[in-house]
């Protein structure tokens, strides 16, 4: 019966993706819109293949400031996350402006970080920090805040320090929010590198993007925003993958 659950939660998203690429194909056959304006699937298909080492190149150096906004946002969102935990006075300080960032569209942030920062990766690195950070940092807040009181006072009554209930008690519990914040920080950090791209650099998939925009390539457009999608789901499969490495007692108590 399980088999079966799994089978058919596979076979549902399949079968809903098919039915898109059956209407889009249909839509396209009607000639209800011009072809260069909406390009067929197998059009799209043909400039992904025609140009997959071009967007291969492109896509490294994407990856490589997701990867490195990413890495820098764990980073200190933990660490901010850690400080606001111990002095609650800084929490009160510092909470408001962590809500402030995400108040701020991305699309409005980037042409300064560019303006500033310059054409290399360093604007397209710190706009993917701004659009992190928050989600990360409330992550491992709330786990921080979900450890249980009962055993904390049984550490303490136990002589134990700070730094070692945080390590057996507080670290732990935060660890299922930071990748629930994790998951929902990847599904934005490789559309916040294109869209900085986008607005100003040399490679990436931003800069393809704008490229074959200009020049009327429409079908070379969908190609690349479906590599987008494909990477982002790529990049939450690992990050899925890692949180059941790392946790394998929470997969076990799932199935129970």
């Amino acid at each position: 019966m399980k088999r079966l659950k799994s089978i058919i939660n596979l076979l549902l998203p399949v079968a809903t993706f098919a039915v898109i690429i059956i209407a889009w194909a249909a839509l396209c056959a009607s000639e209800a819109l011009p072809a260069f304006m909406m390009p067929s699937p197998k059009a799209v298909l043909d400039a992904f293949i025609g140009d997959f080492k071009l967007l291969c190149i492109h896509s490294k150096y994407t990856l490589a400031e997701t990867f490195t906004g990413m890495g820098i946002s764990i980073v200190l969102s933990f660490l901010l996350a850690v400080v606001m935990d111990r002095f609650n006075w800084i929490k009160k300080a510092v909470y408001p402006l962590l809500v402030v960032t995400q108040t701020v569209p991305s699309i409005a942030i980037a042409p300064l970080l560019v303006l500033w920062f310059g054409f290399g990766m360093s604007p397209k690195v710190i706009l993917i920090v701004v659009v992190c950070f928050f989600p990360l940092a409330i992550g491992f807040l709330d786990g921080f805040a979900s450890a249980d009181e009962d055993e904390i006072k049984l550490l303490k009554s136990m002589g134990a320090n700070n730094a070692q209930i945080f390590r057996h008690v507080k670290f732990p519990r935060s660890l299922p929010h930071f990748f629930a914040g994790l998951k929902v920080s990847s599904s934005y950090c490789i559309v916040s590198a294109v869209i900085s791209e986008w607005l100003g650099g040399t490679n990436g998939l931003g800069v393809y993007m704008t490229r074959v925009r200009k020049s009327y390539a429409f079908d070379k457009m969908f190609a690349v925003i479906i590599l987008v999608s494909l990477l982002s789901i790529l990049l939450m499969a690992l990050i899925s993958l890692l949180e059941k490495v790392t946790m394998p007692y929470n997969n076990k108590e799932k199935k129970q």
